[in-house]
């Protein structure tokens, strides 16, 4: 199945045990963010910009170090309580081959502290890099990082049981609008999708055929 497949299945199965009026206000903040004039993510042929951040383990990783070595994929996701995260990272991981094949390197950012990365890495077995952006400073630089509603924080909070401020060692109930980026080796941005829709993400496969055009 393709990842809009896997999403689709994973709402038919589990909104409906969500209560209505839950659902209205995730849905309400969607809305507001989308029709907002908050920027949504860089464009193409922009700049990437640069970073060093702590990959699951403590190790730094520097992008434009990396860039040297061929393109990178960069996939801001929200965290490891995201149930559409994790779909997208375990699409991502069946392609991984496919992605170095191309030469490329995958790197998957999000605002959780390391240790919830690597509780990330290890559930999935990933063998790309997840890293730390504590602080959401890359994915403001990425012009993604947006401030959740207070009624959405309470639902967060009291409803789904998300402990972000924990988890993020961060009490601004910030996160990234999800997001995905392909940037080629002379540090452009080749091809990029980004929506405050957050059920929508870009597709392996769109990816790998994005990473094709740079040959």
């Amino acid at each position: 199945m393709t990842l809009a497949q896997d999403i689709k299945q994973f709402q038919d199965e589990n909104l409906k045990r969500v209560p209505k009026e839950v659902l209205e206000k995730v849905f309400q903040s969607i809305k507001e963010l989308d029709e907002s004039d908050h920027p949504k993510g860089l464009n193409l042929g922009d700049i990437a910009p640069d970073f060093t951040l702590k990959n699951a383990v403590g190790e730094n990783v520097h992008l434009y170090e990396e860039l040297n070595k061929g393109p990178v994929i960069l996939s801001f996701y929200r965290g490891e309580w995201c149930p559409y995260c994790n779909l997208e990272l375990r699409a991502y991981q069946q392609k991984i081959n496919e992605i170095t094949e191309l030469g490329a390197q995958l790197f998957a950012i999000s605002p959780e502290e390391p240790d919830y990365s690597l509780t990330l890495k290890e559930k999935h077995d990933l063998s790309f890099q997840v890293l730390s952006d504590v602080g959401s400073k890359i994915s403001e630089d990425y012009k993604l990082t947006f401030q959740l509603p207070d009624y959405l924080v309470e639902v967060y909070k009291n409803v789904f049981q998300y402990d972000l401020v924990k988890r993020n060692n961060d009490e601004s109930w910030t996160l990234p609008i999800p997001a995905t980026y392909i940037i080629d080796s002379n540090k452009k941005i080749a091809a990029g999708f980004a929506s405050a829709e957050y059920y929508k993400r870009m597709e392996p496969s769109e990816a790998i055929e994005n990473l094709k055009q740079l040959k």
